[in-house]
């Protein structure tokens, strides 16, 4: 239960349902107790087997704890004694019954308060872990996401922090209820039969040593079964996000066979944490029953032959002794729960407990402003081993445009990543107006970048909702204003709802250009005074290019621009041209000028002249 320690905070903010729920549980576990206590004054009635005692029985007649329960006894009796000479045997039976039956009402009323005040502790726990998983998720670096798959951060976020919620109930019942339940019948039990309750706790050492040896193994099996739920669910993820391309190329049997593979192994672990698991309850029971019978056989003889107990207290006894394998049988049911949870406590930890290597420095500065340009300088980068970028170096004045071409591998999007600071360089330094990113806040450099993709990345909410994420306090006037600028308007104003119409998930129900058109809107309206156009109209038919080249021209007027570019067709006339091999400068100007160098810029414009 370690896990739990680190879990702490968040139960912290609900431990007022904490404390209810162990008082409820205690209030529940005493009156179990004395729901059975409560049945041996109504068989001594019935049975009529209580002693005539006719003078009360006093406490200091009785010496030492020993006798303690003698005391009880004749207490008992001599009450029953008086109210039967008073009011006749069968009005104190009725009587008796009125208390057996106010006791389990009790134990039941406590039982629901007890799990009334749990479901807010639980779901209180299970929506903050989930929010801070989420926050955590949004914050870590887009590095961490190129390790994992995405099906099994969903499976750590859903279904391991569902498993964490029913281990704390677990852990809660072994804390409290089971325990005291089983603490307070074998203080009665003694009190009812010392001998009989010393010969019956030799067992349960035996038993406990079995349930413990049988659940060894769970939290190693139900970690398999978690971290292949989050493969199934990748494959599920990958599948729904390719599925145009897997049926345009007949692969569906190939996936299929895929994901039947990843059940298959599911199904296996599951089975066999499973069978694990369902070995709890037989085993306690059949142990239970073995008590049972040794209870009968001491106990009988007891009552039989020696003439020990009297027939109320033994049938008493055997309750009690009933009342304790339930609550041991849920506590061997709740450790099983426990060492599952275990297993996914450790994987959701995994996830808060990652430290992000792109946290802001403790004197980060605020940047609100963008005044004289862009320096970059002599920086090494590499995503693994190999470096992407060498040496180099770049210096971009403010309000001009700078195109980054060359091949695919060149190294052009790792300059915007690295400008957005995505990824932290090796060596080097990127700096705005002098200043180091690594000093600024991350949300005060990116509040002063608009970022437009090569993939229209939307969601699946209205056509307001997609373009305000820059700006959330935009009036439609401006969202309008910003879809004319990025040639939008044109297509908007002719939907459904207008601007708030839905688009479907990922923005399906538009084309690849109209798609593109929204996420320059969504620049636009953001209004920053550095753009980062990663080829953006690399993925675009002839038309739906034009139109958005148009777009994108509007919206660098005046302002300071990096393009990352394929077709070269658009970006002839940037201000400097930087041309990118193997993470390398090779060549810089302006489009002419690199024309008439006759150069590697001159080759990749006939090359795609050509095409």
């Amino acid at each position: 239960m370690d896990y739990i320690k680190k879990l702490a905070r968040f139960i912290i903010p609900y431990k007022k349902y904490a404390y209810l729920n162990i008082f409820f549980n205690v209030l529940y576990a005493l009156f179990g107790t004395l729901s059975f206590v409560s049945l041996m004054p109504m068989l001594k009635v019935l049975l009529k087997t209580s002693e005539r005692i006719l003078e009360k029985p006093l406490k200091e007649n009785y010496d030492g704890l020993l006798a303690y329960g003698d005391y009880l006894n004749d207490s008992l009796n001599y009450f029953i004694t008086a109210k039967v000479e008073a009011d006749g045997q069968y009005q104190v039976l009725i009587l008796m019954i009125v208390i057996v039956l106010s006791t389990f009402l009790l134990k039941n009323i406590s039982g629901y308060f007890s799990n009334f005040f749990l479901a807010y502790l639980r779901n209180g726990i299970l929506k903050d872990i989930r929010n801070e998983l989420y926050q955590k998720t949004v914050e870590l670096p887009i590095a961490y996401f190129t390790e994992k798959r995405k099906g099994d951060i969903i499976a750590r976020i859903s279904t391991d922090v569902n498993e964490i919620q029913n281990s704390l109930l677990a852990i809660l019942e072994l804390l409290v209820r089971e325990p005291l339940t089983i603490i307070f019948t074998i203080i009665v039990m003694f009190t009812i039969s010392i001998k009989l309750t010393i010969f019956v706790f030799v067992f349960i050492p035996i038993s406990g040593l079995i349930i413990s040896r049988v659940g060894k193994s769970l939290k190693k099996h139900s970690k398999k079964v978690q971290d292949e739920n989050g493969v199934f669910l990748s494959i599920l993820d990958e599948t729904l996000n390719g599925l145009k391309v897997i049926k345009s190329y007949n692969s569906e049997n190939k996936f299929t066979i895929t994901f039947k593979n990843s059940t298959t192994r599911l199904y296996q672990f599951a089975n066999t944490l499973a069978h694990r698991s369902n070995l709890a309850s037989p085993t306690s029971e059949f142990l239970g029953i073995v008590v049972i019978a040794v209870i009968l056989l001491y106990g009988g003889k007891m009552v039989l032959v020696d003439t020990i107990l009297t027939p109320d207290e033994f049938i008493t006894y055997m309750a009690l002794a009933y009342n304790i394998l339930t609550p041991a049988k849920a506590i061997s049911k709740a450790s099983y729960k426990v060492k599952a949870g275990n297993a996914s406590a450790d994987r959701v930890l995994e996830i808060l407990q990652t430290t992000s290597s792109l946290k802001d420095n403790e004197n980060a500065k605020q940047k609100i402003d963008f005044t004289s340009g862009i320096e970059i300088k002599n920086i090494n980068f590499k995503y693994q081993d190999e470096l992407v970028l060498k040496n180099f170096s770049l210096s971009i004045e403010k309000g001009k445009t700078v195109a980054l071409v060359g091949q695919s591998g060149s190294g052009k999007s790792t300059i915007a990543n690295l400008v957005t600071r995505f990824y932290d360089i090796n060596d080097g330094s990127i700096e705005i107006d002098g200043e180091d990113i690594r000093n600024l806040t991350k949300h005060s450099l990116r509040n002063l970048i608009g970022l437009v993709t090569q993939d229209s990345i939307l969601f699946n909410d209205t056509v307001k909702n997609n373009i305000i994420l820059g700006k959330e306090n935009a009036t439609n006037d401006e969202i309008i204003d910003a879809l004319k600028i990025a040639n939008a308007w044109e297509f908007v104003k002719d939907l459904p709802n207008g601007i708030e119409t839905n688009i479907g998930d990922s923005g399906n129900k538009l084309s690849g250009g109209q798609k593109q058109r929204l996420s320059i809107a969504r620049a636009v309206l953001k209004n920053p005074p550095i753009m980062v156009l990663d080829e953006a109209t690399s993925a675009l038919d002839t038309e739906s290019e034009r139109l958005v080249q148009d777009a994108l021209e509007n919206m660098m007027k005046n302002r300071t621009s990096i393009v990352i570019a394929h077709r070269l067709s658009t970006i002839q006339n940037a201000d400097t041209i930087i041309v990118m091999q193997k993470g390398e400068i090779v060549e810089q100007g302006k489009h002419q000028e690199l024309l008439d160098k006759n150069g590697v810029y001159n080759n990749l414009v006939n090359m795609q002249k050509l095409n």
